[in-house]
């Protein structure tokens, strides 16, 4: 069962043209795969060396933002040594003033002093601690975000890898397993579905295949290429009515299945009712 609308990879080694029939033909041609494990080689050199990278940066960001933290204290500490050497040099002062105008006595200035210096000096620490907390409280977002970002970039490389090796792979319970592959790492993954359905029609699957297609626009209620695959499956069952409404609707979302349901044996026999349906 030919696919329809090519597979989509950011690849300089594969990019199957949507559609072109000639290329697809010419692929099934080749002598040799075009995936070599060279190539897997240097995928998974690739993301080691980006884990490594983002592994150094948040090292680097720890490094920095303990710094920040350490140079807040001793600016915090050297505020807190000036204001107290301010606030004797006013004591003093006030001191020598009050006693030679006899307003009030030494206690009482020292005790007013030592009172208004230590809600300064408070005050002064409380924001300080409220600063570090904040910082602390940023840096672990961004620790977070790292690993999240990681992790989805490791995941990403690998479903590339899988689609390259199922892109490549002749045998159909291998592209199966391909897909279930894909499947495991990301369950409603509305592509993987459909091209596992597209295998299990080549192994003579229908009501299998029509399950995996639901189960893709369930993910995407808008996948022509899922709508494409179930009007096959409808075709293979003999359900006449079902399979024109599914390839009805591929067509209505994306023009070319027009022309890849003309070159689909299965589809023959619907094609005149289809186009009886549309005038």
């Amino acid at each position: 069962m030919a696919p329809g609308g090519g597979l989509e990879l950011d690849s300089s080694l594969y990019q199957p043209p949507e559609g072109d029939q000639q290329v697809r033909e010419h692929i099934e041609q080749l002598d040799e795969p075009l995936y070599t494990p060279f190539v897997e080689r240097y995928l998974l050199d690739e993301i080691r060396s980006l884990r490594l990278e983002l592994a150094q940066t948040q090292v680097r960001m720890t490094e920095q933002l303990t710094d920040r933290q350490l140079n807040t204290m001793d600016r915090a500490m050297s505020y807190t040594t000036d204001t107290v050497t301010y606030f004797f040099y006013l004591i003093a002062a006030a001191s020598s003033v009050l006693i030679i105008a006899g307003w009030k006595s030494l206690r009482d200035i020292r005790l007013s002093v030592r009172k208004q210096a230590k809600a300064e000096i408070g005050q002064v620490i409380q924001q300080y601690e409220q600063r570090l907390a904040d910082l602390e409280q940023d840096l672990k977002s961004t620790s977070q975000r790292i690993e999240v970002n990681a992790d989805e970039i490791e995941r990403t490389n690998e479903i590339h890898a899988l689609w390259l090796r199922a892109s490549q792979e002749r045998s159909i319970p291998t592209r199966i397993s391909i897909y279930d592959q894909i499947l495991a790492i990301r369950p409603r993954d509305a592509e993987a579905l459909t091209y596992k359905a597209d295998a299990v029609l080549d192994l003579n699957e229908p009501q299998w295949a029509i399950n995996l297609c639901q189960l893709a626009l369930g993910a995407d209620r808008d996948y022509a290429h899922a709508y494409y695959q179930l009007a096959c499956a409808y075709a293979m069952m003999e359900r006449t009515e079902e399979a024109i409404q599914s390839l009805h609707k591929a067509i209505s979302l994306n023009e070319s299945y027009l022309e890849e349901a003309q070159s689909e044996q299965v589809l023959q026999v619907i094609l005149p009712q289809l186009q009886d349906s549309s005038e």
